[in-house]
C-alpha cells in the first residue's frame, strides 16, 4: 500500500482542495498575532544546542503526552539530559494515532532538517544526531527558522511592567521578521494573592513613575505603560478572562477595593469581581482609544494538578477546559464597552467546545462598521487545536459568520519549530472549501476561492492588525 502519510496532497481529500493548497495557500507568508515566543532569543538571535532543547525546553503539549504515556517526570519538567528526554519522546510519539503532536513532530522534522524518517526508538538517535547538527549552524539560529518558515510578523506576549527592552534590540537589527508586543495586563487585574499583587503594584509603580497609591494613579500606570507599548509598535492587547465575570462598579467602588487590597485585605467575590469588571472596561478604553485590537482568551483552568503547580510553576500541563457561565457576563461586558463606545476590534478565543456557539451569536450581536471582520470569532485554540476543533471551529465560523474575513491561524507558541503548524491548519482550511465546493454548496470559482483563501492565511490578519 501507498504510504500517503505527509504526502504533497496530506489531508487534501478532493480536487479541489489540492488546487487552493498548493496554487494559493502554500506560499503565503505567516502572520503569527498571538504567541508566547520570547523576545530575548529573537534579540540575541539564539542557537539552540541540541533537538531536545529546542523541542522540549518550555512545550507542555509533549509533557502531557509523555505523562499519559507513564513517563516520570524527569523526562518532562525535570533534569534528564536533554537527548534522553528526545530518546523518551521517541518513544511514545508512535502510539500518537490521530493526535496532532503526531502530525506536527514529523512536519517539523521535515520541513526544518528535510528529515522523512518516522521518529521511533529505532531512529531517535539518528534523527536527535543530524537536527542537533543543523541546530547548532548559524543558519538555524532563531530568526533564521522565523525566516526558513516565512514568518513576517511575531506578535509576543508582554506584562506592562517589561520595559520592551528586547523588542528595541531587534527593532535596531533590522530583523526580517516584525517582532510587536502584546498589552497583557491580567497582573493589574486579577487579585488572587493580596502580598503578591501589592508587590507587583510597586513594581508597575516604579517602572511608570506613578506613586499607586489609589485606584485613579493605577488606572494613570497602566495608561503610561499603555502609551509606551503603542510607541514601540504594539497593536494589541490580550486578556485572560478565567472565568468571565460582569459586575459594575462606580470610581468610589473600585477606589475602595484598592485600598482594601494595598491595606493587605482580600475582598470578597463580589468586591474582586467589580474590581476586574472596572479594570477591563479602563483597558478597553485605552485600546480603543488606541485603535488597538482587544483579545480575550476564555475557558480555560488552569493549574488544576497543585503538586506539579507547587514543583514547576505555571505552564506545567496541568491546565484544562473550563466549566463556568460565559455568555451573560461576556456579553455584559461588550454591552458595557460598546455603550461606552470603546469596542475597537475584538478576537474572542474560547476553549470549551460546549459554548463555540454561544460565543459566535454573542459576537455576532455587536459585529457593526466601520470596517468590516470587526468582531473575530479566534481560532481553535490550545485543546482545540486539532482537526476536528479546527474542522468544526470553520463549520461553526461559515454558519453563523463570515468565513471570508477570518483572520486564521495564530500558534500560540513557546516553540521556534512550531510554524508547521500554519500548513497543517491551511490543509485543513483547504480540505474544509474544497468539500463545501464539491457538495455543490459554493460556486467551483477556483480564482475567487483562491484569494479567500490567501486572505485567511494571512493577509486578512495582516490588514486586521494595522501593520501594513
Amino acid at each position: 500500500m501507498k504510504n500517503l502519510f505527509l504526502n504533497d496532497d496530506f489531508m487534501l481529500g478532493n480536487a479541489t482542495a489540492c488546487s487552493l493548497y498548493h496554487e494559493y495557500a502554500v506560499h503565503m507568508p505567516i502572520f503569527d498575532y498571538h504567541t508566547h515566543l520570547s523576545a530575548c532569543n529573537i534579540a540575541e538571535d539564539r542557537l539552540f544546542n541540541d533537538l531536545g532543547e529546542a523541542w522540549l525546553e518550555h512545550d507542555h503539549y509533549k509533557w502531557r503526552l509523555m505523562r499519559l504515556a507513564g513517563a516520570e517526570e524527569r523526562f518532562c519538567t525535570g533534569k534528564e539530559s536533554t537527548k534522553d528526554k528526545f530518546r523518551k519522546w521517541a518513544e511514545i510519539i508512535p502510539l500518537a494515532i490521530g493526535n496532532p503532536l503526531y502530525a506536527w513532530t514529523h512536519l517539523e522534522l521535515k520541513r526544518y532538517f528535510n528529515i522523512d524518517k518516522t521518529l521511533n526508538s529505532e531512529t531517535a538517535d539518528d534523527i536527535f544526531d543530524k537536527a542537533s547538527e543543523c541546530l547548532r549552524s548559524r543558519e538555524f539560529s532563531v530568526r533564521n527558522l522565523l525566516r526558513r518558515m516565512n514568518v513576517k510578523t511575531v506578535c509576543t506576549t508582554d506584562d506592562p511592567a517589561d520595559d520592551l527592552s528586547y523588542h528595541q534590540k531587534i527593532r535596531e537589527s533590522n530583523c526580517e521578521t516584525s517582532v510587536l508586543p502584546t498589552f497583557r495586563a491580567d497582573r493589574a487585574r486579577i487579585i488572587s494573592d493580596v502580598k503578591g499583587y501589592n508587590s507587583y503594584m510597586d513594581k508597575l509603580g516604579a517602572v511608570a513613575g506613578v506613586d499607586i497609591r489609589d485606584f485613579s494613579a493605577l488606572i494613570k500606570a497602566l495608561e503610561k505603560r499603555h502609551g509606551y507599548f503603542a510607541e514601540r509598535g504594539c497593536r494589541s492587547s490580550d486578556c485572560s478572562l478565567q472565568p468571565p465575570c460582569f459586575k459594575q462598579a462606580g470610581l468610589k467602588e473600585a477606589e475602595s477595593i484598592f485600598l482594601k487590597v494595598r491595606g493587605g485585605i482580600m475582598p470578597d467575590a463580589a468586591e474582586l469581581a467589580a474590581f476586574e469588571t472596572a479594570i477591563l472596561l479602563e483597558l478597553g478604553r485605552m485600546d480603543a482609544s488606541a485603535g488597538w485590537v482587544t483579545q480575550f482568551h476564555i475557558g480555560a483552568a488552569r493549574n488544576l494538578c497543585s503538586s506539579l503547580y507547587n514543583s514547576y510553576g505555571p505552564d506545567a500541563g496541568c491546565d484544562a477546559i473550563g466549566d463556568y457561565e460565559v455568555g451573560k457576563p461576556f456579553a455584559s461586558l461588550l454591552d458595557a464597552l460598546d455603550g461606552k463606545k470603546n469596542i475597537s476590534k475584538v478576537i474572542a478565543y474560547n476553549l470549551n467546545p460546549r459554548d463555540n456557539e454561544l460565543i459566535l451569536s454573542i459576537l455576532g450581536s455587536f459585529a457593526r462598521g466601520p470596517g468590516s471582520g470587526r468582531m473575530q470569532y479566534g481560532p481553535a485554540w490550545w485543546f482545540l487545536d486539532q482537526r476536528h476543533g479546527m474542522e468544526q471551529h470553520l463549520a461553526l465560523l461559515s454558519s453563523f459568520g463570515l468565513l471570508g474575513r477570518f483572520i486564521g491561524m495564530t500558534t500560540d507558541s513557546r516553540s521556534f519549530l512550531s510554524y508547521p503548524r500554519h500548513e497543517y491548519f491551511r490543509r485543513i482550511l483547504c480540505n474544509f472549501i474544497g468539500e463545501t465546493v464539491e457538495r455543490g454548496e459554493y460556486d467551483d470559482d477556483l480564482s475567487r476561492l483562491g484569494e479567500i483563501t490567501r486572505n485567511i492565511c494571512y493577509t486578512n490578519a495582516e490588514r486586521y492588525f494595522a501593520v501594513s
